[in-house]
């Protein structure tokens, strides 16, 4: 999954529609399923086809019975029977249904209505930015199914691909159809902080090795507010079923496994963010658009020159010398006019250093690329000590130089924080709420605050900058959960403070 080829397909039924959006894919022996959400109610094709990499694809249902079969989803039982899932709605739930695959797939059976949002108790499913609109019914989407030891774990999104806490939540049960009951360490996938937002709309799978990952969809609107990014981050079954998550650390750099492992245990690489809130300039910029917003740690914010002429760039003091490790280059769209997926498109730039601002020499050039690599990572042959930066446009790939964030990873001079003094955790009257406080930890520059239904096992994870306080509604009502905090710092990481309480 490290290179991505991309082969163009129009699969749009009406030529002048172009809604056509969130397919559900699924390979099967030597074949691909392959079924696109469409805006017309009237005729939901299902495609197959044995050479994808060509573009080759044949039509297996001409007019899929269910209606708006949004966000579909497949699944392949041990015994051979196939299952088709859907729906995207704040009124209606979501949807299952059995499939012939001696029929050209066509459904055979009822259709089960599978589960429906209970908001009320669970603080996570409200709608809103950090769960805080009570007005407007939250949204489930996203089904999901995967099969383990014997048990059906039915995933979904909720409450809304727009907000920081989209997250996917599970249910289990004996059955493909279930029924199923609600798990209640949900949401298993969360990211509600950190550089990209969002953790929901997921696949769970396994690699080569049998290790289980999620991959899930990050937020990053900012022209439009649907747009994501796809988010890779390890996940698994612990011994007694319960699926989880790895989101800590899930957008700094981390190992990659070469065989089986236990993802419970973190794979991060111990580089800490040297970038955060650093000293910035450029060779120009928008107003409104200034070079602090590269290294503000939002991707939804950025900074862009005035033009995107060769030359252009954005510096950056680190304070002090740090150890560089890896850099992550994310390109922002300013005056961009181009639409859906391009060909021929490439991004070429080259990165200095240098100890005293004045004398600088290339650490990264990449002034010869030939791809669209709008988040490029970077991860040095050998660490480098230094102190400034500077990323130099050379060819942008469309629009303006803009960077929505110059991300700089390693290992700064000074010590890791200690642990976090005076956690606590008071659940609020509406005990789907939780306040967090504690104090300052000196050298840190974010915390992580872990959270789970018992003691050992505190796989949720929520990140925050810049403060000694947190306001988290996305507790189920009647659960009981256990807290524990450490600090971040460019030293290193603090040993787990649990809370007081």
């Amino acid at each position: 999954m490290a290179k991505w080829h991309f082969v163009k397909k129009d699969f749009r039924i009406n030529r002048s529609n172009d809604n056509v959006c969130a397919p559900g894919a699924w390979a099967w022996g030597d074949s691909l399923l392959f079924m696109p959400s469409h805006m017309d109610a009237d005729r939901i094709p299902l495609y197959v086809s044995t050479d994808p990499k060509n573009g080759r694809w044949e039509e297996l249902v001409d007019s899929f019975p269910q209606k708006h079969a949004w966000d579909p989803s497949f699944f392949k039982d041990d015994d051979g029977k196939a299952y088709l899932y859907w729906g995207s709605s704040n009124l209606y739930p979501l949807y299952g249904v059995e499939l012939d695959p001696a029929k050209r797939y066509t459904p055979t059976g009822p259709v089960a209505e599978l589960m429906l949002l209970h908001p009320d108790r669970h603080g996570w499913e409200r709608f809103g930015e950090n769960n805080s609109d009570t007005t407007i019914a939250p949204y489930m989407e996203g089904a999901w199914m995967t099969k383990h030891n014997g048990k059906y774990y039915f995933q979904y999104a909720a409450p809304g691909t727009e907000w920081n806490v989209y997250a996917d939540g599970v249910y289990v049960g004996d059955h493909p159809l279930g029924p199923f009951t609600y798990a209640p360490y949900n949401p298993f996938s969360l990211k509600p902080g950190g550089f990209i937002t969002g953790a929901g709309h997921g696949s769970t799978f396994q690699d080569r090795h049998g290790n289980y990952w999620h991959v899930a969809t990050g937020l990053n609107w900012i022209k439009y507010k649907f747009e994501r990014r796809l988010n890779l981050f390890p996940a698994g079954f612990d011994p007694e079923g319960q699926l989880y998550c790895n989101t800590a650390f899930g957008d700094y750099p981390q190992y990659l496994s070469k065989g089986a492992r236990d993802h419970r245990e973190s794979a991060f690489t111990g580089w800490m963010m040297l970038s955060y809130r650093k000293k910035t300039w450029a060779s120009s910029s928008l107003p409104g658009k200034d070079p602090a917003l590269a290294a503000d740690e939002n991707i939804r914010t950025y900074w862009s020159a005035a033009s995107a002429n060769e030359g252009e760039y954005l510096a950056m003091d680190l304070g002090k010398r740090c150890k560089v490790y890896a850099l992550q280059v994310n390109y922002a769209d300013e005056d961009a006019h181009l639409y859906d997926k391009q060909g021929g498109i490439y991004h070429q730039y080259q990165i200095l250093h240098s100890s005293d601002g004045q004398n600088w020499q290339v650490l990264v050039d990449k002034s010869k690329n030939n791809t669209d690599v709008p988040h490029d990572y970077i991860e040095l042959t050998k660490p480098v000590k230094t102190r400034y930066l500077k990323i130099v446009n050379i060819h942008m790939a469309a629009g303006k130089y803009a960077l929505a964030g110059f991300r700089v990873f390693g290992k700064g001079p000074g010590k890791k924080p200690g642990p976090v003094q005076g956690f606590r955790a008071e659940r609020q009257p509406d005990t789907r709420e939780v306040a967090f406080s504690w104090q300052p930890s000196p050298g840190a520059y974010a915390y992580q605050i872990y959270y789970g239904i018992t003691p050992d096992k505190l796989y949720n994870c929520i990140l925050v900058h810049d403060a000694n306080s947190y306001l988290f509604r996305g507790l189920d009502r009647d659960t009981r959960y256990y807290f524990a905090i450490e600090a971040l710092g460019e030293g290193g990481v603090s040993r787990r403070r649990r809370s007081e309480r």
